[in-house]
């Protein structure tokens, strides 16, 4: 074997190693879910203000990932760096907000200079410790415990397995907190207006259909003739048709045209009230964009018509629109 193939091997068998060791970790972890850690989920969730989580190194931007789960999850969470806590920033903390201090010593000393100022706010203490015996451990309202029996680090000094279950341990909390709130998919995109899940979870029909003389329309007296002409002009792949009062009848569709020319109907004689498609699937202006997608794709449907009410069209979308606003 080449030097350059045992190098290739080894890569992934340092990757492989890495994984059976992390994946073992979180193992364990499962079985750390006790009554501290109810402790801390009731703390959570009956807090008046904000979670502050805190932590320093590696613990810290885990812990700034665990804040901004938090945000997004329904439970109001910011990260407060403890070096510059030490320093002003201990002001971000009120006395209706818990502490989620993390440090995987348990020890660190930025985060134990913070702790007696905490104390005298009476602001609760979730720790998130190696050693649930430290400092940080004793001296916190609830100590979760997230020590691991070795880093993937083959030095055994950078932070790999443990960040990995401090991650998993803040995640598990956050869960369990969405959970217990309530928290529902609305919720969740109200956070994320400006993402795709935004826009799956907050667009409505209104926002995206075309609306006006763009609706592609015929009357029931037009011919089939007629409806292709209005079905190219509109480009949407259909038309829909209308009584005398402008109320929808159907829709007459490409697919509608094919079946046509199959049975070798005369289209300029043919009336499209005749051929057209009747009780056609319709969307309402307030419908979520995604819910109307959910019913194109159940009856393979390129494109709907916009109903009010009184079964009038007012407005018209395809797929295509849809793709291009993002909700696919």
């Amino acid at each position: 074997m080449s030097k350059s193939s045992q190098q290739q091997e080894s890569y992934i068998e340092s990757a492989q190693r890495v994984v059976r060791i992390e994946q073992a970790a979180i193992a364990a972890l499962s079985d750390r879910f006790d009554a501290q850690f109810i402790q801390a989920c009731e703390l959570l969730k009956n807090c008046q203000g904000k979670v502050v989580v805190s932590g320093m190194g590696k613990s810290g931007h885990i812990g700034n990932k665990i804040a901004a789960t938090f945000a997004s999850t329904g439970t109001p969470a910011f990260f407060m760096h403890p070096g510059e806590a030490n320093h002003g920033d201990l002001g971000m903390l009120g006395s209706n907000d818990i502490l989620l201090a993390i440090s995987n010593s348990g020890e660190t000393g930025e985060l134990i200079n913070l702790l007696p100022v905490v104390k005298r706010l009476n602001v609760p203490v979730i720790a998130m410790t190696n050693r649930p015996d430290s400092t940080l451990g004793k001296y916190a309202d609830v100590t979760l415990d997230i020590g691991v029996e070795q880093e993937a680090c083959t030095l055994g000094l950078a932070p790999t397995t443990s960040t990995t279950v401090t991650l998993v341990m803040g995640d598990a909390l956050a869960v369990a907190l969405l959970d217990a709130n309530g928290f529902t998919s609305d919720d969740f995109a109200l956070s994320h207006p400006g993402g795709s899940l935004g826009r799956k979870l907050l667009l409505t029909v209104a926002d995206i259909m075309l609306s006006g003389d763009d609706i592609p329309l015929v009357s029931k007296q037009a011919t089939v003739s007629d409806a292709l002409l209005e079905v190219s002009r509109k480009g949407l792949g259909l038309t829909g048709i209308v009584d005398d009062e402008q109320k929808l009848l159907g829709v007459f569709t490409d697919g509608d045209l094919r079946r046509l020319l199959d049975e070798r109907l005369d289209i300029h004689n043919t009336r499209v009230e005749q051929v057209m498609t009747r009780n056609c699937k319709t969307s309402r202006s307030g419908e979520l964009a995604v819910e109307a997608l959910n019913l194109m794709e159940r009856y393979k449907i390129t494109a709907l018509l916009v109903v009010d009410d009184n079964q009038r069209p007012v407005g018209a979308f395809n797929m295509h629109m849809l793709l291009k606003a993002g909700v696919l």
